[in-house]
């Protein structure tokens, strides 16, 4: 489709990974979920599950410390909104 943009070479599972990405997940993990489940089958990869909770669910504390862990430009200025965005764009 023109318009459309493909994920970089290394997505196995284009698919998934764009769903994943409209869920509003990272690029990060949304290619590590893709990937695993273009090696496994996707039921297996979605039983297991993640252990972590949603980002409007975390503290801008918790937000502020997982930007800093990902080196995110600008965190120290930035809103809860704001982290949580530039968390999921990382």
């Amino acid at each position: 489709m023109p318009g459309e943009k493909k994920p970089g070479p290394s997505v196995k599972d284009d698919e998934l990974y764009e769903k994943l990405r409209d869920e509003g997940e990272s690029k990060e993990k949304a290619a590590r979920i893709a990937n695993s489940a273009a090696n496994r089958s996707r039921t297996q990869v979605g039983r297991e599950g993640g252990e972590s909770r949603s980002y409007e669910k975390w503290t801008v504390e918790e937000l502020h410390e997982r930007a800093a862990e990902l080196d995110i430009e600008g965190r120290s200025s930035m809103n809860k909104d704001e982290l949580i965005e530039a968390l999921r764009d990382h």
